[in-house]
Order: C-alpha cells, then sequence, then structure tokens
C-alpha cells in the first residue's frame, strides 16, 4: 500500500494566546506521520510567542509584522513542502483523526484535488454552540454543486484540504479580501474541480464577541454575495444569493440578541 501523503498545516496568528495552544494541541496530537506544522504570527505582544517557543522543536513558526491574516496564510503556503495543504485559524480546532482520515482519502484517491468535511462550532469553552446552523451546513454540503456554491458557501475552512498542485492551477488566497478570502478560493478552485465531501467530523470553528467572524458577521455575509457576483453572471443565481444573504443576516443577529440576553442573567 502507497504511503500516506505529507501533510502541510499553516496557522496564521495574532495576538490569540488565549487559544493558540489549544489549536496546537490539536494539530500536533494528531501524531499524523508526515506533518508539517508552520505558524505565522503577524509579530503578537500576548503570550503568543512563549506558546510558540515552548512547541518550537515540534512546528515551525515566525513572528514579524505582516500584512493581515490573507498574508500569513500565503507566506506559510510559500514554505510548505507537504503534498496536501490546509490552514487552521489559532482559535479553531481539529477532530482527533482528522488528519488520518484525510490522509487516507487522498491516498486511496489519487484523481480527487480538494476535499471538505464537516465543522462543529464552539464557543470559548469548547462547548458545542449553534447547532442548528451545523445541520443546516450539513444537509447542503450533502447537495453540494457548483451552483448551491455562488448561492451560499456551506463549506467550512477549518475542514478543507486540497492538494499542492491547485494552488499552482490557480494561485494564492487573494490578499485584498480579508473576510472571504477562503469563500473566494473555494469558488476558483470549484470551477475547475469538484471537492470529495466526506461525512466525517475534522474540524471546530470557535465563536465569541471578539472573533473576527462573530464581530463582523454582516460585511463578511455581504462581502460574500459580492465576491459570488464576480464569478457569476446569472441574474437567477444572484438574486438567490442576495435572498439567502437577508435571511442568514436575520438569522444571525437573532442569534447575537439572544446570546446577548443571556450574557445579561
Amino acid at each position: 500500500m502507497a504511503p500516506l501523503p505529507a501533510i502541510s498545516i499553516i496557522t496564521p496568528s495574532f495576538n490569540q494566546g488565549r487559544f493558540i495552544e489549544r489549536t496546537i494541541r490539536s494539530v500536533l496530537d494528531q501524531n499524523y506521520p508526515g506533518l508539517e506544522y508552520i505558524v505565522v504570527d503577524g509579530g503578537s505582544t500576548d503570550e503568543t510567542v512563549e506558546i510558540l517557543k515552548k512547541y518550537g522543536d515540534r512546528l515551525s513558526w515566525t513572528s514579524e509584522k505582516d500584512r493581515g491574516q490573507t498574508d500569513a496564510i500565503n507566506k506559510g503556503i510559500r514554505k510548505a513542502s507537504g503534498e496536501i495543504i490546509a490552514y487552521l485559524n489559532s482559535d479553531d480546532v481539529y477532530e482527533p483523526g482528522a488528519l488520518q482520515r484525510i490522509g487516507t482519502f487522498f491516498r486511496d484517491h489519487p484523481d480527487r484535488m480538494w476535499a471538505t468535511g464537516r465543522c462543529r462550532i464552539i464557543d470559548e469553552e469548547d462547548r458545542d454552540v449553534r447547532g442548528a446552523i451545523t445541520a443546516y451546513k450539513n444537509f447542503l454540503l450533502r447537495r453540494y454543486s457548483y451552483s448551491l456554491l455562488l448561492v451560499t458557501n456551506p463549506i467550512s475552512q477549518p475542514a478543507t484540504f486540497w492538494r499542492r498542485q491547485v494552488m499552482g492551477e490557480i494561485g494564492p488566497f487573494d490578499e485584498n479580501e480579508h473576510y472571504v478570502m477562503d469563500y473566494d478560493f473555494w469558488l476558483r478552485v470549484g470551477k475547475v474541480y469538484q471537492p470529495a465531501v466526506l461525512d466525517d467530523y475534522l474540524a471546530a470553528f470557535r465563536v465569541y464577541t471578539t472573533s473576527k467572524t462573530s464581530s463582523a458577521f454582516l460585511s463578511s455575509f455581504r462581502r460574500e454575495l459580492e465576491v459570488a457576483k464576480k464569478h457569476s453572471s446569472s441574474p437567477v443565481l444572484n438574486a438567490l444569493h442576495w435572498a439567502n444573504y437577508l435571511g442568514i443576516s436575520a438569522v444571525y443577529l437573532a442569534l447575537n440578541a439572544i446570546g446577548r440576553v443571556k450574557g445579561k442573567r
């Protein structure tokens, strides 16, 4: 049997000392035989660097000023040597066994260029939250099509992996995108390759008051709409995405309002 492919994981980081050790442990504790782990820190002033030093013999890291998250991701990818590539933000985590599942899949399916799986949503204390949204995304993911991707984004970034070859064909992440660089990337690669959709939970995405996605979700959803229009000339799909934008924005506004009420109790 062929060996498992080498996997390179990149973690962009900036002042996430509160969570980054959990992220690091979730990667290293996979004990994947061909793992390359690269942390690209933007010059954190909290405890991040001390935590990175603690794991310095098991990962590669730098800490210097950069131009933001997307720049850090691209820097890490340029350093990466693995056949399979992914990035995991410094507050998210992999599920146990995720890399083994991904490595086995890509080894056994040499024709597949990218793959995505399920992703839980967790809070600051690693508790599952927003289960209805997770279930909804799983429902959409099982029905994936490129047309659906142009209407809404069911692909969870922490649970998505791709072959190095993809980067050579479609280029790096767009550094002009600060909120939806992943969605833009999915739309670009999705034009060329159909993703493999795995039923496994591969990662957990963390939401909390000060996270970029939580604090600017309306801007993110609006930007997704604008990015989708760059990739679609269909007035029907664009109209459906607009309707989806209105609906999902209303849901998230309601969830945030409920969260604020619970927080006051």
